[in-house]
């Protein structure tokens, strides 16, 4: 039986050099759709049961993050639902995988993926839920719908903000966002019964649908970073923000989450807005407060590794949660979750991955809550 490698289903992306022989199969990471990004692949190779696969990523060297290779490990999985690690070795030009598959079909991925189908179902699930709306609040540029989930009531005296995915191939921030509306769905919970009595969450599940489906890393349909944006989002090049951005101007914003992955660090952590002008003392505390009580809350997260306070300073006010944060002088953090494994707490097995990325959102809600004061 010949091998094949297949990339054309919902996050798809790679290119076949060549792919005679599974001791052989040479690839290159595919762009994204609409900007020169090299990073993000999803692929499914067959008929290479229980032959010893060397899969060589050819350009691996020339990719947008290369340190992001650097002891990162493949995701892969026979049945897209369980992911686990691949040996991976990456010399700096070329990343290489040996793996022998156990079944005749295998999925490998930069990172476990979130379907457009799985992202449909956890928004029909959540409008079950009497105390959940879900919102059509635009399209994108390929005219998939902008979702916007209310959990709570909007009269209640504090407006919480959570986006993710405006880089769609940062998958684990849709797996985050997965595990904390659940959390915050379940009645039995005091700390979200607690929360809900004072707040309620404004949600976008997936900033960046036709970045998702297409394949693509950091871009939208018009090859727009959608975190460079904020200042300025027009109709034709960024609707996906343009309609956030008014929503939020509409209902208020008093406290502002942008999740996301981060390629090269293998830590959780938050950005801040240490670097704005207008950052006083009194934000400055709640920040650390906030930053001290998830450490608490989550010993996945930590504040040791993350960004210098200087990152984002020429461009600081396109980004997201810059944005939020000078405009509405609220608490607005970018959170960062790595696309290898967690270095305080490594699983060979696994990595980082689905499962506990949800873990870690469903823990955000303990420092959001002490944060109401």
């Amino acid at each position: 039986m010949p091998i094949k490698i297949s990339q054309h289903f919902d996050s798809g992306a790679i290119d076949v050099v060549q792919a005679d022989q599974a001791s052989q199969i040479d690839l290159n990471l595919r762009p994204d759709s609409h900007a020169d990004i090299h990073q993000w692949f999803h692929f499914r190779l067959q008929g290479a049961r229980g032959q010893a696969c060397t899969i060589r990523f050819l350009n691996a060297g020339q990719a947008t993050y290369a340190a992001g290779f650097e002891g990162y490990q493949v995701a892969a999985s026979y049945d897209t639902e369980n992911w686990f690690r691949v040996p991976t070795a990456f010399d700096g030009q070329v990343m290489t995988v040996t793996h022998t598959p156990e079944l005749d079909s295998v999925y490998y991925a930069y990172f476990e993926p979130y379907s457009w189908e799985r992202h449909l179902r956890l928004l029909g699930e959540v409008a079950e839920n009497p105390i959940a709306r879900v919102h059509d609040i635009g399209s994108t540029v390929d005219g998939r719908d902008m979702n916007m989930v209310v959990i709570g009531n909007p009269a209640a005296e504090k407006k919480i903000w959570v986006i993710a995915r405006q880089h769609p191939g940062e998958t684990m921030a849709e797996w985050f966002i997965e595990g904390m509306m659940d959390a915050l769905l379940d009645n039995a919970s005091p700390i979200s019964r607690k929360l809900l009595q004072r707040a309620v969450f404004y949600i976008i599940p997936n900033m960046n649908p036709d970045g998702s489906v297409r394949g693509n890393l950091r871009t939208n349909a018009a090859g727009a970073n959608l975190n460079r944006e904020w200042m300025t989002p027009t109709l034709e090049r960024s609707p996906e923000v343009l309609c956030v951005k008014q929503k939020i101007h509409e209902v208020g914003c008093d406290m502002f989450f942008d999740i996301h992955g981060d390629e090269a660090l293998p830590y959780n952590f938050v950005a801040g807005n240490e670097m704005l002008n207008d950052f006083t003392p009194e934000r400055a505390a709640l920040q650390k407060s906030f930053i001290d009580n998830y450490i608490a809350a989550s010993p996945d997260f930590q504040n040791v590794y993350g960004y210098a306070a200087s990152k984002y300073k020429e461009d600081m006010l396109t980004l997201a949660s810059k944005y939020i944060g000078h405009t509405f002088k609220c608490l607005s953090l970018t959170l960062e979750m790595p696309f290898k494994d967690n270095a305080d707490l490594p699983d060979s097995y696994t990595g980082w991955n689905g499962a506990r990325s949800s873990e870690l959102g469903k823990a955000i809600l303990q420092p959001i809550l002490k944060a109401l004061g």
